[in-house]
């Protein structure tokens, strides 16, 4: 009986320890500063660029509908991870139930492969406002772009249930202390003494069929987006064109830069890499584009930045608009 009740506990651990931030455990307090201050500007900054999105009729266009998923999706993700982070660097509560370390799990990878898609469905709008301008507004309808967002939305969550029920069945005897600040599949993955191959060949290939065809559309949008423009006679459409694409650009960049560092690191840097330099860019990955995006939109696009500015200046126009 006894051997039965000590098999069982292998098997389904009750709760895991986040050990927070490996070898840097004496700088927890000093790391949460600028962790901390990210996620309250990146709250202000998506919140209040999904309020101008609802409110402003000048942005009720296809371009904002995308960004106010793009906001949604980091608000989302970011909070699923960063709010228990703090908790462990300011109040060392490092224990997560086994079933509260799954919802985290599913949360993180889902809303990761729906930020992915939502920055490929945006490259798609780039795409069809600058090659099809007069059939912009009939070609991206409120009722298509609700229909591609929930399929992005499905897109991530088929994937993902599978690589959580393959990470539950997994028997777990390898102690139950995860040197991360969340739950991420691999980490987790490793802690048990079964056959984890199935998890790691279903997560390369969930991340290709989402990350790798997302990349691919983004490439061939930009590629057709570039010839277009470089057709153009006239140097400032040129100049116009290109202005329109530089803020998704940069989330682009803000996104997929840190995902790419983490994906290598896992499968093929994991011993020239310290575990805590990985563990502060997967931070990162999450916190950055949830930062820089209202950021970096707010100053680069024209309409986001009158709003604001009539919002601010107590304009009759806004006010009127709001009643």
């Amino acid at each position: 009986i006894i051997m039965i009740i000590l098999n069982q506990t292998y098997v389904t651990p009750a709760s895991f320890i986040l050990n927070g931030i490996p070898g840097l455990e004496h700088m927890h307090l000093w790391i949460s500063i600028p962790f901390c201050t990210m996620y309250v500007v990146a709250m202000v900054g998506n919140c209040g660029l999904l309020y101008l999105i609802r409110y402003e009729e000048s942005l009720h266009r296809s371009m904002y509908y995308f960004l106010a998923m793009l906001s949604l999706t980091d608000l989302v993700m970011c909070s699923s991870t960063i709010p228990k982070a703090l908790c462990i660097f300011w109040f060392h509560l490092k224990e997560i139930s086994f079933d509260e370390c799954l919802v985290q799990m599913f949360f993180i990878h889902t809303f990761t492969g729906m930020e992915s898609g939502v920055l490929m469905l945006m490259a798609l709008d780039r795409y069809v406002a600058i090659c099809y301008p007069l059939r912009y507004s009939t070609i991206l309808t409120n009722s298509v772009i609700t229909k591609i967002g929930f399929a992005t939305f499905l897109r991530a969550v088929l994937l993902i249930i599978p690589l959580v029920f393959l990470t539950k069945r997994l028997p777990f005897c390898r102690g139950n202390i995860i040197h991360h600040t969340y739950c991420d599949q691999l980490s987790v993955a490793k802690l048990s003494c079964g056959n984890i191959k199935a998890n790691v060949i279903y997560g390369l290939m969930a991340a290709f069929l989402i990350g790798g065809f997302d990349i691919l559309c983004i490439t061939i949008s930009y590629t057709m987006i570039l010839q277009a423009v470089v057709s153009l006679s006239s140097a400032d459409a040129r100049q116009k064109a290109f202005s329109t694409c530089t803020a998704h650009i940069c989330a682009i960049v803000f996104s997929y830069s840190p995902a790419f560092f983490c994906f290598f690191f896992n499968r093929f840097g994991s011993h020239k890499i310290p575990p805590s330099c990985h563990i502060i860019v997967a931070n990162i990955y999450l916190l950055l584009p949830l930062t820089m995006n209202p950021i970096v939109y707010g100053v680069k696009t024209k309409q986001i930045r009158d709003c604001v500015v009539r919002i601010f200046s107590g304009s009759k126009d806004t006010k009127s608009q709001h009643m």
